[in-house]
């Protein structure tokens, strides 16, 4: 989610959605103690008290693979304010893993130990230190002992998303892996993966036996995916347009207008996912270079689809 999941983006969907807490992109720490303009950045929400607008609150994530600066680290963001640390073990990108970062940490269960170990003695003990990965690098051979490592190091839970490093983003996600993992463990599991649609939460949560669901991509391409799990009523399209157009509001003056509006394009291309509306309207305003000519195309479009509902700007 680096890149996508940004302060912007989770001001919008925790305005939407019900969410019990998001974590922040992850802080890249490679030996060195980073400074507070570092935590900000990435995690803009500490200024006002670690909660996006709507109030809910946002772990720090870490990524590293050296014990002493992550715990370094994770003592800083907790001085700034970071109400939970959680630590990425997960990430796939080729850039990180050759750095020694993300998913190809999971090759080396001690070492994973260590770090969340680590972690865990730097920061009080009411601070969660959560952990977060794949079932594996190359393959899920280590799956189990990286779970029981992590919990033996004091972690207060686990999230896994379904697929190795190797496997990428590629469906399917083995849900059920997660679910052999949760049964060998006594720590809290969440399951993440190749969650989209309100029957893929529940086919989760029947093949992990995970309640507990983190949504990654899934909550980008329909940002009320949340209220659907939670037994609300079915999303509308012009909800998500209205979703598009206040997050093109929101960022008026973050960025050049080339800059803005590929953010908006981003969000409306993983809205293809799971709107068949959302496909031409991408084709109508992917040379759009002015975000008011941009979110002028999605007014006209919330008022005229064919589901019935108009939303005012």
């Amino acid at each position: 989610m680096e890149g996508l999941a940004d302060f912007w983006v989770r001001r919008a969907l925790t305005d939407v959605g019900t969410y019990d807490w998001c974590v922040s992109e992850f802080v890249r720490v490679s030996g060195e103690l980073l400074p507070p303009r570092v935590f900000y950045r990435w995690c803009p929400e500490l200024r006002d008290g670690a909660r996006t607008r709507s109030g809910t609150p946002v772990h720090l994530q870490l990524l590293g693979s050296d014990p002493v600066s992550m715990a370094d680290n994770a003592a800083q963001a907790v001085a700034l304010g970071a109400p939970a640390i959680d630590l990425n073990f997960g990430c796939p990108a080729k850039i990180v893993n050759r750095h020694g970062g993300g998913a190809i940490l999971l090759d080396e269960p001690e070492r994973v130990h260590a770090v969340t170990r680590a972690v865990r003695a730097a920061v009080p003990a009411h601070i969660p230190v959560s952990v977060k990965m794949r079932l594996g690098n190359e393959d899920m051979d280590l799956a189990l002992d990286n779970a029981l490592g992590v919990q033996e190091a004091g972690a207060a839970w686990l999230t896994v998303h379904g697929r190795t490093k190797r496997q990428g983003y590629r469906p399917p996600a083995y849900w059920d892996r997660i679910g052999a993992i949760r049964e060998r463990v006594t720590l809290p599991v969440i399951a993440n993966g190749e969650i989209w649609t309100l029957e893929d939460a529940r086919r989760c949560q029947a093949e992990s036996g995970c309640q507990d669901l983190m949504l990654g991509r899934g909550a980008v391409a329909n940002p009320m995916l949340t209220r659907e799990v939670a037994g609300g009523e079915p999303t509308g399209w012009t909800e998500v347009l209205a979703v598009l157009r206040a997050f093109g509001a929101d960022i008026v003056g973050t960025g050049s207008e080339a800059q803005l509006c590929g953010r908006v394009k981003q969000w409306l291309s993983y809205s293809r996912r799971r709107w068949p509306q959302a496909g031409p309207l991408m084709e109508s305003v992917k040379r759009e270079t002015r975000l008011a000519d941009l979110r002028a195309i999605l007014e006209r479009e919330s008022g005229g689809n064919n589901d019935g509902q108009v939303v005012s700007f």
